[in-house]
């Protein structure tokens, strides 16, 4: 599942290809990606509007246009592809032989922005502004701006009983974690994802923030190395397993201390850590 850092990388990629551009048609193949809103209110609303910028918040990349914008939310398997014309996009979207997935497409003067999902978790959708989407306007502080301060961060936990892996993965809290960075962010600040957020004492917030902000840089920079090839609909983020010290490592001994890596399942999610250092 596509966390911050690769939805920064996707931004920054995605950025160069459509900012400024004009969307000329807005072709919804499979209306499923766009609900609970329909196909012909997105058409209408992006259709001759132009990308003033693209951003990012949390893990949805936001296209502000020169009225509303357009949220794309990747979910568990989004992606985005490019094709360079409106002919290639035709011969190869969602086509039975030689094929490629295609949910919603905009097409553009210099190409075609394919946004696909094959389980259709993700969403594409229409705001007059950010305080409309229910989504973004609940967003919590992101975990890469300059208001993500120690301070801050301290406020948030002080004020939750949650234990510590429930309260990163709020997105109404701190935006853009997941189930990887969290558990990657408290094995590097030696704490038990099962603490109470409000337990921490003021060093080992400082010490959190600290392992947060360098766990989410260095993903950022791996997934910027190589960036994102929209053109190839099998291309993944490469490397990150290189940079990964406890998530997937259940049994494997701990990089730090040599115990072996635990893992526990709660809400259906995975949790690693190490019992002997992370306290």
């Amino acid at each position: 599942m596509p966390e911050l850092p690769e939805v920064e990388a996707v931004v920054r990629t995605l950025r160069p290809l459509v900012q400024k551009q004009r969307i000329r048609s807005v072709h919804v193949l499979h209306p499923i990606a766009v609900k609970p809103q329909s196909a012909s209110h997105l058409a209408r609303f992006a259709t001759d509007r132009r990308i003033r910028c693209v951003t990012r918040k949390g893990k949805y990349v936001l296209l502000v246009l020169d009225r509303g914008l357009l949220t794309l939310h990747f979910r568990l398997d989004g992606q985005l592809l490019w094709f360079s014309s409106p002919n290639e996009f035709l011969e190869r979207a969602n086509q039975p032989k030689n094929g490629v997935h295609v949910d919603v497409a905009f097409e553009f003067g210099t190409g075609v922005l394919g946004f696909a999902d094959r389980r259709h978790f993700g969403r594409v959708h229409a705001w007059e502004s950010i305080e409309n989407s229910t989504g973004l306007s609940s967003l919590g502080v992101d975990g890469l701006s300059k208001d993500f301060t120690v301070a801050r961060f301290r406020e948030l936990l002080s004020a939750s009983v949650r234990p510590l892996k429930d309260f990163l993965m709020d997105q109404n809290r701190v935006a853009g974690l997941g189930n990887i960075y969290s558990c990657e962010s408290l094995w590097h600040a030696r704490l038990n994802p099962r603490r109470r957020a409000g337990s921490l004492k003021p060093h080992e917030s400082r010490r959190l923030h600290k392992a947060i902000v360098s766990v989410l840089a260095r993903a950022l920079e791996c997934c910027l190395h190589p960036a994102p090839d929209f053109r190839d609909s099998a291309w993944w983020f490469q490397g990150l397993e290189k940079i990964l010290r406890v998530y997937g490592r259940e049994g494997k001994p701990c990089r730090r201390c040599r115990a072996p890596i635990q893992r526990v399942v709660r809400g259906g999610r995975s949790t690693y850590y190490c019992r002997r250092c992370q306290k």
